[in-house]
């Protein structure tokens, strides 16, 4: 049977993190933050504090060696209870939801440079297209999603390149800091904005998804975590300061479209249809990522719960391919009602919760000392956990001071993975006859 290979990891991480989040967080970031240092630190502690967790994860993944992420490994450490609650968390919030914001805003994009294409049909096809291709074979899976993810960072960093050379007259910004900044830095906003840079830097642990169907993971998962995060980091730091660089402050407030504002500020009208061309392609990627990554959180609920173990029929490729098509249709319901919207506001603040917990459980593992021999250890530990638990913990606060009604509801979806697992331990219990 094919593996992953540690590039189609890569990928995987890259093309996870890469979305709607690092187009469309400027604007509301300047709605509180106008330092060029300040903002440009939120992109770099929040790249830091995503690289410690995958540092943490890797150490996870490499000792509890199954696909299916933040469930498998909260199950191992905690309770199964607690795997559950995480796996129906990535299978409502954490994948089906931002499969359908990033297809809609394909369609949003796509539409802009073809008027006449309708949007939510543009996007219910690409998650349709990319979940059929996704139950093909593993290595058809593989091919599109490096495909994508290449041309994704082709297209970032010409879209750099050409806003640079050819841009007009960018503007003289001092991205180094000034009287007040350090305030700023410890500062409420600084706290709400980073919940937005967070949401962007979501997918770094991706690649933990699909563990056991990659090649050598002891090895390679630290790899393919460290090299996708810090890769992401550094292309996010690019893209910010291109931004901050070629558009008026002003024109960018509270707007979503920055890719677009900033291609027509500095190369014309014309050029923001093109921007919205390049947008949309980069969005495949996204999609992509997360139609593969998803369903084998729903594969391993359905290998350990009777009651959803059609979810973990393969088919003769060893492909997940019935949780692939319930993702893919979740995805297209929430496409069609546009309910979701809700969602996405609070995704951070639950996926918070489910990474948390994981990253604390890198001390559970040592606790029960479930290390395997010769398995990679966390570097920096207990530092890079510790800060990742750190600043997590501040911004979750803040969530819950700022935004209370998305933090409950947050919560409610917490209590109704818990209530639901109950429900389900009692049907498999008395399906078994026990």
């Amino acid at each position: 049977m094919h593996s992953f290979s540690k590039t189609t990891g890569i990928s995987v991480v890259v093309a996870n993190m890469i979305g709607t989040g690092v187009f469309t967080s400027l604007g509301f970031q300047l709605l509180s933050i106008q330092s060029p240092f300040a903002l440009m630190m939120l992109w770099l502690v929040g790249g830091l504090t995503a690289l410690c967790g995958a540092l943490t994860y890797a150490e996870l993944g490499a000792n509890l060696p199954r696909s299916g992420g933040e469930y498998n490994f909260l199950s191992r450490l905690y309770h199964p209870c607690a795997g559950f609650i995480s796996g129906w968390v990535s299978a409502t919030v954490g994948f089906a939801a931002p499969v359908a914001l990033a297809a809609m805003t394909f369609g949003a994009y796509l539409s802009a440079v073809f008027p006449e294409l309708s949007r939510t049909w543009a996007a219910t096809l690409l998650v349709i297209g990319l979940t059929i291709t996704h139950c093909l074979s593993r290595q058809t899976s593989s091919n599109v999603q490096q495909i994508f993810t290449a041309l994704k960072l082709v297209l970032i960093v010409l879209f750099c390149a050409v806003i640079a050379i050819w841009g007009n007259s960018p503007q003289q910004l001092d991205f180094a800091p000034q009287a007040g900044d350090e305030n700023l830095l410890f500062s409420g906003a600084f706290a709400v904005a980073l919940i937005y840079v967070n949401y962007a830097y979501t997918g770094w642990n991706a690649a933990t998804y699909v563990t056991g169907e990659l090649d050598n993971p002891q090895r390679n998962l630290p790899i393919v975590l460290f090299v996708g995060t810090t890769l992401v980091m550094l292309l996010y730091l690019l893209l910010n300061a291109t931004f901050l660089s070629a558009a008026p402050i002003s024109s960018l407030e509270g707007k979503l479209e920055v890719g677009v504002i900033v291609a027509e500020s500095a190369l014309g009208p014309e050029a923001g249809k093109a921007m919205g061309a390049v947008l949309a392609l980069l969005l495949i990627s996204t999609v992509s990522a997360m139609t593969m990554a998803g369903p084998r959180v729903l594969q391993m609920i359905g290998q350990d719960f009777k009651v959803f173990s059609k979810l973990a029929k393969c088919n003769d490729q060893g492909l997940p391919t019935n949780a692939i098509l319930f993702q893919g249709l979740l995805a297209v319901a929430f496409i069609i009602s546009a309910t979701f919207e809700s969602v996405l506001i609070f995704s951070s603040f639950v996926l918070g919760i489910n990474t948390l917990f994981s990253v604390l459980g890198v001390f559970v593992l040592r606790f029960k000392k479930l290390n395997i021999t010769g398995a990679y250890k966390t570097f920096a530990y207990p530092v890079a956990p510790l800060i990742y638990l750190g600043v997590t913990l501040w911004t979750l606060t803040y969530v819950l001071i700022s935004k209370p009604t998305e933090g409950l509801i947050g919560l409610g979806i917490i209590a109704t993975g818990a209530v639901i697992y109950y429900l389900s331990v009692d049907k498999t219990k008395q399906d078994s006859g026990r």
